[in-house]
């Protein structure tokens, strides 16, 4: 179809690779368990918009600068891991400072800071398009899955990244629904809720310092 070829291998390899945890999942279930299931998926689209644009990169060869010149790829990668940590830090010290009021006050303050939805969305749209591993991805994994005698390459990719993003988004909704739906059902206190986020705070400062160090492979 279009130059693709073995489609189903493909559907099957991005959905597995979707569900592996990272910034991304991380950022909706975070969303999604503080300020609801919308919020979780407006970051959803953040990152859905941000892989739509590393589609349209690899399609038109821009991905191949990053895969060829180590100053590329180091700049957009310090950036991306630049952004992560500020993501973690922000966590880390507004739970930090939290802690430290009156029980009154770590009950309406423990849980992350309110953003607007355009905001979330943003958030997941920086994540995701200052991470030159999403972009590497796009040339070493979706080329395998584009027919040698395809008459229009470029095409090929972009369906091909296109439904590995049409999944991806079902995938994305799915976990901030689910995660909204298990925060509202298991109603965890505040002194619990409190101890999550500086741990979910964590992680982001540790895939931040993990692409930070990170090589091209």
């Amino acid at each position: 179809m279009l130059g693709t070829q073995d489609l189903v291998q493909f559907i099957i390899a991005g959905i597995l690779l979707n569900i592996a945890p990272g910034p991304d999942s991380i950022l909706i279930m975070t969303r999604s368990a503080t300020q609801g299931w919308r919020a979780g998926s407006a970051a959803a689209l953040g990152i859905g918009a941000g892989t739509l644009v590393h589609i349209m990169a690899a399609a038109l060869g821009l991905s191949a600068l990053l895969a060829t010149s180590a100053m590329a790829f180091t700049i957009v990668k310090l950036a991306g891991a630049a952004y992560l940590l500020y993501i973690g830090a922000s966590m880390l010290f507004s739970k930090a400072k939290s802690a430290e009021q009156t029980q009154a006050d770590t009950e309406a303050k423990a849980s992350l800071p309110v953003l607007s939805h355009r905001k979330i969305f943003m958030q997941g749209f920086l994540t995701n398009i200052l991470n030159p591993k999403v972009a590497i991805f796009f040339l070493a994994f979706v080329p395998q899955f584009i027919a040698a005698d395809a008459s229009n390459k470029p095409l090929a990719l972009i369906v091909l990244g296109c439904i590995f993003n049409f999944n991806g988004m079902l995938w994305c909704h799915f976990l901030a629904i689910s995660t909204a739906f298990a925060r509202q059902r298991m109603r965890v206190n505040q002194a619990v809720t409190l101890w999550l986020n500086r741990f979910i705070g964590l992680m982001f400062v540790s895939f931040g310092i993990k692409l930070a160090l990170s090589g091209k492979h």
